[in-house]
């Protein structure tokens, strides 16, 4: 009988192995569920509402995309459109929009970008493809009154691109955080990796479009370095010294780069790269200004 592995073993072990294998397909799904960084509509209409905001929600559909977005305030004031980073979703704004003193003076409308929250979710798309598609968005939202346009870290490259596509669209632009200097953004070597499809399933969420965006920027930012120089609009950037995602040199870059802009720039010491939450007080003193 030496070797004889009783049957209530292996069915044992069986079992086990079943089970692990349960709850790793249970902790991923988890995973990719918690990290699409969006909530529902009806979620974020009901926790505005027992503010006394009234939020609205809108998917609008470009072409062949659809573009989901919020909003407060009323149509007929200046519009301030936040255009979150990489990842998020509007939601990354949100404290903007339920800020009373920017309420009274402007219409905010917060999306979600191409292949975030409910934009598509999981389709990421180029800098340009980005601009192009936000831009016939704002054309289908605006009104006779001033527009502003408000970004942070990828979303803040987008905005300036915006700006020199369309340069007497925009009042100002406020740049957070902005990655815009090609020669300051560090090589990331094991980026296209994981943009394959063989390896692209084990970044969980919406990291996968982050990653795929990262890989996009490592070309995109050349190609629109000459653009830079034909925007004329009013130009805010902020940026926190010790930002260790997106170099506080990039400040200094647009400085010398937007040679038709008067910008405005603030070095504050401290707040890392998430300066929107980290420093909203002084952000929204800054756009409540505008």
């Amino acid at each position: 009988m030496a070797g004889f592995i009783p049957d209530s073993y292996l069915y044992t072990e069986m079992l086990r192995k079943i089970s692990t294998l349960f709850s790793v397909l249970v902790f991923c799904l988890l995973i990719q569920s918690c990290l699409t960084m969006r909530r529902s509509d009806r979620s974020a209409v009901s926790t505005f509402q027992k503010q006394n905001i009234s939020l609205h929600t809108r998917t609008l559909n470009i072409g062949d995309r659809a573009l989901h977005y919020a909003s407060v305030g009323a149509d007929t004031l200046p519009t301030i459109v936040f255009i979150h980073g990489s990842p998020g979703s509007w939601s990354a704004f949100e404290r903007y929009l339920r800020d009373p003193t920017l309420r009274s003076r402007f219409r905010i409308i917060s999306i979600d970008r191409p292949g975030y929250g409910y934009s598509d979710y999981g389709k990421a798309l180029h800098i340009q493809q980005n601009c192009d598609l936000i831009a016939s968005f704002i054309d289908s939202i605006k009104n006779t009154k001033p527009l502003f346009l408000v970004g942070h870290s990828l979303g803040a490259a987008i905005v300036p691109m915006l700006a020199a596509d369309h340069p007497d669209l925009f009042r100002a632009i406020v740049i957070l955080a902005g990655p815009l200097d090609p020669d300051a953004e560090p090589k990331e070597p094991l980026v296209k990796p994981f943009t394959k499809p063989s390896l692209r399933w084990m970044i969980p969420g919406a990291l996968r479009q982050a990653n795929n965006e990262e890989y996009y920027f490592q070309t995109d930012a050349l190609a629109f370095k000459d653009k830079l120089p034909k925007i004329k609009c009013r130009v805010y950037v902020i940026h926190a010294a010790n930002d260790g995602m997106v170099s506080v040199k990039n400040a200094a870059y647009i400085k010398r780069t937007f040679t038709s802009a008067q910008v405005s720039d603030t070095i504050l010491p401290r707040g890392g790269h998430y300066i929107p939450w980290n420093h909203s007080a002084y952000i929204i003193r800054v756009l409540s200004e505008l």
